[in-house]
């Protein structure tokens, strides 16, 4: 399977003038089809951005996406890949620029979340993970530093931002999800490093959310007391997550650190994750 461009859920009918179009600017996010990447891909189109909107395998929802973000009068284009797969990867950026127009933001918001422990940890899980949740991003941040103009180096309108989407448990450690977490915690080292790296054409940044939406076998009951296991009595929404990612795109002055979001999730303590500790039907 190839990284492929499908243009035709576009939306031409509401598709902005030239003039607009050739003044936007282009966001690429990643697992964009569902859930947080959702919002953010909407969210981001919102605030006047065209957006790339990636997806694996659930084509039709990759459409509604677009749809949605046509309606609000931007444009949109669907780019299918297995982020397991470099090549697939690598075809992205440039399936970008052929459709919208060069990134001026990748979002690495796709990752696989599965369960395991110390316990019973293998090499299979924790691969497939690691090429997902940090090759991926690591390949993606490349390609973008590569399309990136030199001069960028003098001209900070040119540069480019990546957002590494991360986890507010790296910042308050537990032992559940161990191959997620360490894959997590990679993709935040690599956030630093690459921040080095790619300066000063592209800044790199991590935003680590907390608890958002429903997931796995949370109960809606289990999932609202959980939500509330903060100082604030609440945890992050997808609208808090949206105007931190669109405050990390324009932050020209920020780059090798992390934002957290999380209603302050990570200053509470759990032994375990925290969906064990609420009702949670396992």
């Amino acid at each position: 399977m190839s990284a492929s461009n499908d243009t035709s859920a576009a939306g031409a009918r509401s598709a902005p003038s030239a003039r607009s179009a050739a003044s936007a600017r282009t966001v690429l996010v990643t697992g964009a089809a569902h859930r947080i990447g959702r919002g953010l891909a909407v969210g981001f189109a919102a605030a006047g951005w065209d957006v790339a909107v990636h997806y694996g395998a659930s084509k039709a929802q990759a459409d509604e996406v677009v749809a949605e973000i046509a309606a609000l009068g931007r444009r949109a284009v669907t780019l299918k890949a297995d982020l397991s797969v470099e090549a697939e990867v690598e075809r992205l950026v440039p399936d970008c620029i052929a459709a919208l127009g060069r990134p001026s933001c990748i979002v690495n918001n796709a990752s696989l979340f599965d369960e395991d422990t110390a316990l019973d940890v293998g090499y299979g899980k924790l691969l497939r993970l690691t090429s997902i949740n940090v090759g991926a991003p690591l390949v993606l941040a490349r390609m973008l530093h590569a399309a990136t103009p030199e001069a960028a180096v003098h001209d900070e309108s040119l540069r480019g931002a990546v957002i590494n989407v991360l986890d507010q448990k790296l910042y308050n450690m537990n032992p559940d999800y161990l191959s997620y977490t360490l894959s997590k915690a990679a993709l935040g080292t690599a956030t630093v490093a690459l921040a080095q790296a790619l300066a000063p054409k592209v800044r790199v940044v991590g935003l680590a959310p907390g608890l958002t939406l429903q997931s796995g076998d949370q109960t809606p009951a289990s999932f609202t007391a959980a939500h509330k296991v903060t100082p604030l009595g609440r945890a992050s929404r997808v609208e808090d997550l949206v105007a931190a990612a669109l405050y990390l795109a324009d932050a020209r002055g920020v780059t090798g650190t992390t934002l957290v979001v999380d209603g302050g999730q990570h200053l509470v303590p759990l032994p375990r994750d925290v969906m064990f500790l609420t009702g949670a039907d396992r």
